[in-house]
């Protein structure tokens, strides 16, 4: 497994500030024959979606998901096939229209949006990235970045100038003039995800981008993802079924099954308290060292403990700390903004790295 995104301290706090660019609350997508009574009817909500389909002959893709994204926040919703992310997501900009539920972005009620406003905002506030990548092969790679540039009016040099900085912001520098027939897999997504920046949208969503690619490719792309949302610090919203890749690329990951929310929380959140069984055994194959920080492993200090030993932050991951821990005579201080807040150990280091699934 690859490092995680929990060893970005810089990304950590990204949730937690700021008001919600996104805020859903409540939301319904159901699909079928008079599909809005069932978020109205407390006995309909109740059924499971086999027991839904017999009675109604509908089906509840998503059902009652709140949730707030925060600028700058890469939050990723994942879940099995068939869990209702993509729709989610698609419900986000209303290519779906949802059901029921609030969907607010800056303040404002995507839902009361008329055709002329949603339009508006799919071509300046939001840009998708789909695991299809809908490039025009009859157009060069900067006349493809340069699209959505040209259907909103902007001039030749302009549209230009500014495809050709986010070609180079990818890693596509010398390949402006090749067609996309011409290009690997992954340099087609490439060409996808510049055109997504091309328009300097206020957010991206990404729909499960990578899923076709090959794994090497696909690592490859998702530290670009990661690069790239240092550098340009989009907020991001992130459709994935594989959880190693919601780890690395996620400051927080939703976790949906049959259109429900299951938990919502930081990886080391997911791994280190999942909410139940079906959670814990989505996590049960994370290397719990390479995810669960100091936080999650610290010990209340004792009489008996020197407390002259190095400090750490609560938030460094435990495999980054093992060393630290393991060389000093002392017990490690766990500290917080001048407070301690416990203490870490060659015990409580040794209780996760050496265990069945520590990664070490």
């Amino acid at each position: 497994m690859t490092a995680t995104k929990t060893e970005l301290p810089s990304q950590r706090g990204a949730s937690g500030g700021g008001t919600p660019v996104i805020s859903v609350r409540g939301l319904w997508k159901v699909f079928g024959p008079k599909a809005a009574r069932v978020p109205d009817s407390p006995e309909l909500c109740a059924l499971s979606r086999r027991e839904l389909m017999e009675r109604t002959g509908c089906t509840a893709a998503v059902r009652d998901v709140a949730f707030d994204v925060s600028p700058g926040e890469v939050f990723v919703v994942m879940g099995l096939s068939g869990s209702g992310k993509s729709t989610l997501v698609r419900c986000l900009t209303r290519l779906i229209e949802p059901t029921a539920g609030e969907l607010v972005f800056e303040g404002e009620d995507i839902r009361a949006a008329d055709r002329a406003r949603l339009r508006e905002l799919r071509r300046r506030k939001f840009a998708m990235v789909f695991q299809h990548f809908g490039l025009l092969p009859h157009r060069r790679v900067l006349d493809n970045v340069a699209y959505g540039l040209e259907i909103r009016g902007i001039g030749r040099a302009e549209r230009t100038r500014r495809a050709r900085e986010v070609v180079e912001l990818v890693g596509l520098a010398g390949y402006e003039h090749s067609y996309p027939d011409q290009l690997s897999g992954g340099m087609q997504q490439r060409v996808g995800l510049a055109r997504a920046l091309a328009g300097d949208p206020d957010v991206l969503l990404f729909d499960e981008p990578f899923s076709a690619l090959d794994p090497l490719i696909r690592r490859d792309m998702q530290n670009e993802v990661v690069r790239l949302h240092r550098e340009v610090g989009k907020t991001m919203v992130f459709v994935t079924h594989d959880l190693s890749e919601a780890l690395k690329l996620g400051d927080r990951i939703l976790i949906m099954r049959d259109g429900r929310t299951v938990q919502c929380g930081t990886g080391d959140e997911l791994v280190g308290a999942p909410a139940d069984d079906y959670v814990r055994d989505f996590v049960a194959d994370v290397p719990r060292s390479r995810v669960l920080t100091l936080r999650w492993i610290m010990r209340p200090a004792r009489p008996e403990d020197a407390l002259d030993g190095p400090e750490l932050g609560p938030d460094t991951v435990v495999r980054d700390a093992t060393r630290a821990v393991l060389a000093a005579a002392r017990p490690v201080k766990v500290v917080e903004n001048g407070r301690l807040l416990g203490v870490v150990g060659d015990e409580e280091i040794l209780a996760v790295v050496a265990g069945p699934e520590g990664g070490a």
